[in-house]
């Protein structure tokens, strides 16, 4: 069973708070889009008319995050649906996959800038030379984009999606671009015409930067790499300060989307019962997820003993055959036609079974035949031939 950390006052249940989610970043990526639209080609047809090629190559990346945000939308609708048969833990990696997509897309976009600027300045003739229309539009897209970012950022942390973050620094990379542009743009005009050129292989640099960041980031969640040190020590931690938990090992961690997921060990006392151990380990789950916000599925293990370097018990049979093997053993003794089968209990401990019997008292004439019976019993289990796996019989009345 996997749990979500909701935003306060979303509906959690159903599909509700999936829809919300996606509603909300609809909304920001088409406002987004809107004004990247408005802004590429303002820029390309500015960049043509005053002669920048540094606010061309910005055009470009502006009108480059009308496909991502197309990206955005599809990966946001589709990467929150609900876990299904064919996806049991959900479809959050298709986000994954899309912001891997969305880095590669920026690398190329970075290259094909590159390439022409560096075209450009081998071949000075083709060098351009804005003037203050290039300037003008370039300061505008500064201001827009960096008030996309700061709308997008929000939306992005409220819902805690990477790919509405990633989104939102693509178009802080405009800004920063179109900074850029404008330092070449005042070079370019103070007589300096290598700088706009220089300015649009900057702009190329930092989107490359950008979209090798993210396509590593995601590419690392597809290959299973752990979760952050510091929060694979707030699990550690959160696991250890449950009552019952002696210790723990084999712990894992993974990401998935936005998602957090944990397995892990724990070692608790060999003699309680299994709803006890049950009960310790929904109760380290649930710590876990309560002290650590990114942690979204947990999955404990019980354990009796250590088993991290090795089973010892593994080989040993199970319950029917050693009960149709005590049987034999027993047959011959009275008492054990008295036995509650449903109430014997094997511990598998250190590669030995120990083995607990309980015997109504009232079937026993006396004290002292109880107890004769009970030594004939651990007897007949222990100290015969074929019965080495069988470490003691405790026998209890009541």
């Amino acid at each position: 069973m996997s749990h979500s950390h909701h935003p306060p006052g979303i509906e959690t249940n159903g599909n509700g708070y999936h829809d919300a989610r996606y509603k909300a970043a609809r909304k920001v990526t088409l406002i987004g889009s809107a004004v990247d639209l408005l802004l590429g080609v303002a820029k390309i047809v500015a960049g043509y008319i005053g002669s920048s090629q540094a606010l061309i190559a910005d055009g470009i990346h502006s009108l480059s995050d009308l496909a991502t945000d197309g990206v955005v939308l599809f990966a946001m609708k589709h990467g929150s649906r609900e876990a299904d048969e064919k996806h049991p833990y959900g479809h959050a990696r298709i986000e994954t996959l899309a912001t891997i997509t969305l880095g590669v897309a920026l690398i190329g976009i970075a290259i094909g800038i590159a390439w022409d600027a560096l075209l450009r300045l081998r071949h000075p003739e083709l060098l351009m030379h804005p003037g203050w229309l290039a300037l003008v539009v370039a300061s505008i897209s500064i201001v827009s984009k960096e008030a996309i970012y700061q709308y997008t950022l929000r939306v992005a942390k409220k819902w805690n999606s990477s790919l509405l973050r990633a989104n939102a620094w693509h178009s802080r990379s405009d800004a920063i671009s179109s900074v850029i542009v404008v330092i070449g743009i005042l070079g370019s005009m103070s007589g300096l015409h290598y700088l706009d050129a220089v300015a649009a292989i900057g702009v190329a640099l930092m989107v490359a930067w950008i979209g090798g960041k993210l396509a590593w980031h995601s590419a690392q969640e597809l290959i299973d790499t752990a979760m952050e040190p510091d929060q694979v020590a707030q699990i550690r931690h959160a696991i250890q300060s449950v009552d019952g938990v002696q210790a723990l090992h084999m712990l894992r961690t993974r990401r998935m989307g936005d998602s957090g997921l944990v397995d892990v060990h724990i070692l608790v006392n060999p003699r309680i019962s299994v709803s006890e151990g049950h009960r310790i380990s929904e109760t380290v789950r649930a710590q876990i997820m309560r002290d650590v916000n990114a942690v979204t599925d947990v999955m404990v293990h019980i354990d009796p003993e250590d088993d991290e370097q090795a089973a010892p018990s593994s080989g040993l049979p199970l319950r029917n055959e050693i009960l149709a093997r005590l049987q034999q053993r027993w047959a011959s003794i009275e008492a054990a036609q008295y036995i509650e089968e449903e109430e014997t209990v094997l511990h598998y401990l250190d590669g030995k079974i120990h083995v607990e019997v309980l015997l109504p008292l009232s079937r026993m004439t006396d004290m002292n035949a109880a107890q004769a019976a009970a030594h004939a019993l651990r007897q007949q289990a222990t100290e015969q031939p074929g019965m080495d796996h069988i470490a003691d019989v405790v026998v209890r009345f009541h």
